[in-house]
């Protein structure tokens, strides 16, 4: 025991560094495993949209979508989501597919509309770069 506690006198960055990194993992782990909305890839992201009622909804911004979008996405600035959720309302209860470009904005909005009651949300894992890595069809604005 004695040792431990030299080696955290001597190394007490070190110790406080490995600590700061333990506590993120734990925060990191305790949030995916409390998400209210499920993370797929792009071929379970295919099978779900191949579902007639479920709503694709692209959360990039403006510029990013001239690129190229998903056929039949609704699109949505995440900045704007909150002021415009009504316009999704009537799907609460349907199947929701959410993207951005790679995944970190969409996930953003998922949290969003889980708060707001949508039962049945799902991020596309890697997003929009993961749909076009996989050669699957964009269609442009």
């Amino acid at each position: 025991m004695n040792e431990y506690m030299a080696f955290v006198q001597n190394h007490s960055l070190l110790v406080m560094g490995f600590m700061g990194v333990l506590g993120l993992i734990i925060w990191t782990e305790f949030n995916r495993m409390t998400r209210k909305y499920k993370q797929v890839d792009v071929n379970q992201a295919v099978k779900l949209m191949n579902n007639d009622e479920s709503l694709v909804l692209d959360v990039r911004e403006d510029n990013e979508v001239r690129e190229g979008k998903i056929q039949g996405a609704k699109h949505i600035p995440l900045g704007q989501l909150d002021k415009r959720i009504a316009e999704i309302e009537k799907s609460k209860e349907k199947p929701i597919l959410v993207y951005c470009r790679s995944g970190n904005r969409s996930a953003h909005a998922c949290a969003t509309l889980t708060k707001h009651g949508f039962a049945q949300v799902t991020n596309l894992s890697g997003g929009f770069s993961a749909w076009q890595s996989a050669n699957l069809p964009v269609v442009k604005k």
